[in-house]
């Protein structure tokens, strides 16, 4: 654009001289332009390079014809830099207030500054009073609902000036609207879900703010370390500030149960059951009700962490390396656990049911277990209003772990949490970090992970003990067994999205009776060359 090429060959002589009459030698003088929120079309940072590295950063938000910052990157041991900053900046708002005036210039066609080798990571400068930030949020407990997240936004917006704009993503199709978003360079300031999203896919691909900076050591010996490794990228970063985990598992229909004969399989102190004993309750049930009592469902990923568990628990095999660098299906133990559960008869592989089909199945009866099950689901009255940790005709049913050859299963988990995309906004980031601290690292936490629905990610917020968080609700309390039974979140390798499609077409093609070490074999390496390529 030829108006702010003429301001950028203004400031640079302008600087030359200052050099001069300072007399600093051999200046290097770059001038970087990015967009301003009011005035998207100026030159927004000026870094000026000589010799040894300086930096000042210049904020002038509260100025209404500015609303913008600069950095000066002064290289140089002189005496008198500090001087030279100075009136570099008095420089710099004396042009960009005489050119304020005018903002029908032709876009800049640089969306996004180069950063040069003379910047360095800033930490995050104190907030702006007031603005808007905009939050969408995957379906994550009572996250997924307007009326719980106004209550907590509007209290955030109380204690801080800073409003939420939220919309709400459903995993039909939230991916796609996140996407089309970025590539439309409209994301939003923050969104809420999982390190299978945030770290392995927007993270990797370098959208969203490292917020390693959020991190002091009392914050890592207080959150979880399976949620704090699992939010880093293998670069070291952090994309995923964590609030909440869970223990995902399987339920049974303990009345059925009981009917059959069959309650006297589990283990309902502990949550747990051998593989042994449940192939005996399932051949019990199945004697009795003379009809399939339980399901792998595959007609899509809905749900499909209930599968994986199930066959990788049975005999301990594993889904992928402990590094999360290769997908391990073909594990001989997986083939066998798909052997034993093709073989039974109270077992159905189905393809018209994913996970959420599977449940209300299960709600209505017909089905006397689900291997689709976390706390949400415990805590469901259902569609028939029957109560909470009951079917649709009041019997009673009971969460499990998924059966292991030990008795100590490694249960999938969910782990959730915000990351900030990277907008070029630095108010914006500052004022996403105050909502993560808010939400995640302070007196409101115990709020933010109640609205969550789940367990708090950390054992104390700013010296708020969250362990006793759901002292007055017994299903919750009851449910904490679980947690301890927490595996390897292997959500965050390479390739991810691809590999559950292979994984659940894989179940199918299972069900419909082909070679199941050479079907299981055939789709773990598709799923390996997706992953590499």
């Amino acid at each position: 654009m030829v108006y702010v090429s003429m301001f950028s060959q203004f400031v640079k002589a302008y600087i030359l001289f200052l050099f001069r009459f300072l007399r600093v030698n051999s200046p290097k003088i770059e001038i970087i332009f990015e967009r301003f929120p009011k005035y998207p079309n100026f030159a927004e940072i000026l870094s000026i390079s000589i010799d040894k590295r300086r930096k000042a950063l210049y904020n002038f938000y509260s100025e209404p014809w500015f609303a913008g910052s600069f950095f000066v990157n002064i290289k140089g041991g002189f005496a008198m830099k500090k001087l030279l900053a100075m009136v570099l900046a008095m420089t710099m708002v004396m042009a960009l207030a005489a050119c304020g005036g005018n903002n029908n210039s032709t876009p800049s066609t640089q969306d996004t500054p180069q950063q040069t080798e003379t910047q360095t990571p800033e930490a995050p400068s104190e907030p702006a009073g007031g603005g808007e930030l905009t939050l969408w949020t995957y379906p994550i407990g009572d996250w997924g609902k307007e009326e719980q997240v106004k209550a907590i936004t509007d209290a955030f917006t109380a204690d801080t000036g800073i409003s939420v704009k939220v919309e709400y993503l459903a995993y039909a199709d939230g991916d796609d609207k996140v996407n089309s978003a970025i590539t439309a360079k409209s994301a939003p300031d923050l969104s809420m879900e999982g390190p299978e999203r945030l770290v392995t896919n927007w993270g990797d691909k370098g959208y969203l703010v490292d917020l390693s900076d959020m991190f002091d050591e009392t914050d890592k010996t207080e959150i979880n370390a399976a949620a704090m490794t699992a939010c880093t990228h293998s670069n070291g970063e952090v994309y995923e500030y964590p609030l909440v985990v869970t223990a995902h598992c399987m339920a049974v229909n303990l009345d059925a149960f009981k009917e059959a004969g069959a309650d006297q399989y589990l283990d309902l102190a502990t949550r747990t059951w051998t593989t042994e004993d449940f192939i005996k309750a399932v051949d019990a049930l199945y004697a009795h009700f003379n009809a399939p009592v339980g399901a792998v469902f595959c007609k899509g990923q809905g749900g499909d962490q209930g599968t994986r568990a199930l066959v990788n628990n049975m005999y301990g095999g594993t889904f992928t390396t402990a590094a999360h660098d290769q997908y391990t299906w073909d594990d001989p133990l997986n083939v066998k656990a798909l052997e034993q559960l093709k073989g039974m008869p109270g077992i159905a592989f189905d393809a018209s049911l994913e996970g959420g089909d599977e449940i209300k199945v299960f709600y209505q009866g017909i089905l006397k277990m689900a291997f689709c099950w976390n706390i949400a689901q415990q805590l469901n009255p259902n569609q028939a209003d029957t109560g909470a940790g009951l079917t649709a005709s009041g019997e009673e049913i009971a969460f499990m772990a998924f059966p292991s050859e030990s008795g100590a299963p490694q249960l999938c988990g969910g782990i959730w949490g915000f990351g900030i995309f990277d907008n070029g906004d630095q108010t914006k980031i500052d004022n996403a970090k105050t909502f993560i601290k808010w939400m995640c690292d302070s007196e409101h936490t115990v709020d933010a992970v109640k609205t969550a629905n789940y367990f708090a990610a950390r054992s104390a917020a700013e010296g708020t003990d969250l362990s006793a968080i759901w002292a007055d609700n017994d299903i919750m309390n009851d449910y904490q067994v679980l947690m301890p039974y927490l595996g390897d979140y292997y959500q965050v390798t390479k390739g991810w999205a691809g590999a559950r499609t292979e994984w659940w077409t894989m179940l199918q093609k299972v069900g419909e009776g082909a070679d199941i070490a050479e079907t299981v074999a055939a789709y773990a390496a598709n799923a390996n060359a997706a992953a590499a390529g």
